[in-house]
C-alpha cells in the first residue's frame, strides 16, 4: 500500500508516495533531503523551518529503516559526512573494485555511493547479502 505524505517546500505543495523515494539523506545540521522520482529535483526539509514535515518524514524512516518491507533492502550508509538511508532494491548496479571498495550510482541522483569495509562494515555487509541473495553473483575483489 503507498505511503502518500502531503509536503510543504518551497512555497509549493507537494503530494509524494513515500514508497517511491528510494534514498533519504541526513546532515549534521539536521537538514533531510530526498530525491522526487524520476526528476532528480532535491526536496530538503529541516527540523528548524517545517517541524511537521520533518517529523513526517523521521516516522517513516522509523518504520523502513533496517526493515525489509515488500522486497524493499534498506541500508544506513555514512557517506561524505553525511548519512544516507537507502532503498538497494532501487539500486541497478554496483562495483568492487580489486580494493574492496564498492561503488553503487542512487538513481534520480548524480551521486555515487562508495563504501568499504572499514568505514561501513555492517552496511558493506548488507549490500554483499543483498546482491548475492538478488543476483547470484559474489560481489568480492576475489570473486571471478
Amino acid at each position: 500500500m503507498a505511503y502518500w505524505v502531503k509536503l510543504l517546500y518551497e512555497r509549493k505543495e507537494y503530494v509524494v508516495n513515500f514508497d517511491r523515494i528510494n534514498t533519504f539523506c541526513y546532515e549534521k545540521n539536521g537538514r533531510v533531503t530526498f530525491w522526487l522520482p524520476d526528476s532528480a529535483m532535491p526536496i530538503v526539509i529541516s527540523p528548524h523551518n517545517n517541524l511537521e514535515d520533518y517529523q513526517k518524514i523521521l516516522q517513516y524512516l522509523e518504520n523502513v529503516a533496517g526493515l525489509e518491507l515488500e522486497n524493499a533492502h534498506w541500508v544506513k550508509i555514512i557517506y561524505d559526512r553525511k548519512e544516507y538511508v537507502i532503498n538497494l532494491t532501487c539500486i541497478s548496479s554496483f562495483c568492487c573494485e580489486t580494493n574492496g571498495r564498492i561503488t553503487f550510482w542512487l538513481p534520480d541522483v548524480t551521486i555515487p555511493i562508495i563504501i568499504n569495509p572499514a568505514n561501513n562494515p555492517e552496511s558493506y555487509d548488507k549490500v554483499l547479502q543483498y546482491v548475492q541473495q538478488t543476483t547470484g553473483y559474489s560481489l568480492s575483489p576475489s570473486a571471478e
